[in-house]
């Protein structure tokens, strides 16, 4: 009796499993087709043109734990007024001040970059730049390098007498 009890309800069980699938419809007359002309690539920003005075700038030897900064300068040589409106370290070791009221052409305009070594070695940071020029988004990534080394520690001998 036990059997036939416990092979009802398997199979109650096992029909009601199958009853729950739903049946998909496949449409293969209507299938959605974008043209060419509707897909849009996302709108990348353009280079930068204004003129850096320098790129690339190299702290040389710099000692770990002691914050140094170097101030990238530039100046407007479009024919509109642009402002700077994002800077983004590319890591958390590396902090960003820059000029935060409009350009206007032929006036200068800064990004000051100060990196904060927590590890001794080479190192190469960047730092990207958005500002908007002639209506548009722009972008510019400046670099710095260098090496940092360990802090000199003070180990004073003691002359026994």
């Amino acid at each position: 009796m036990k059997s036939i009890k416990l092979s009802i309800v398997a199979l109650f069980i096992a029909s009601a499993s199958f009853a729950q699938t739903k049946e998909v419809k496949v449409e293969t007359a209507k299938a959605i087709q974008a043209t060419p002309a509707e897909v849009k690539a996302p709108a990348t920003p353009k280079q930068s043109s204004i003129k850096w005075d320098q790129e690339m700038h190299d702290f040389g030897d710099i000692e770990k734990g002691k914050p140094v900064t170097y101030e990238f300068s530039f100046t407007n040589t479009t024919k509109e007024t642009i402002l700077i409106t994002n800077v983004r370290p590319a890591c958390g070791c590396t902090a960003a001040n820059y000029t935060k009221t409009p350009i206007k052409p032929g006036e200068k305009g800064m990004v000051a970059a100060t990196f904060n070594a927590a590890s001794g070695g080479m190192f190469q940071k960047s730092v990207t730049i958005t500002t908007t020029e002639n209506g548009a988004e722009a972008v510019k990534t400046l670099s710095f390098k260098g090496k940092v080394l360990e802090p000199a520690t003070d180990k004073k001998e003691e002359i026994k007498s």
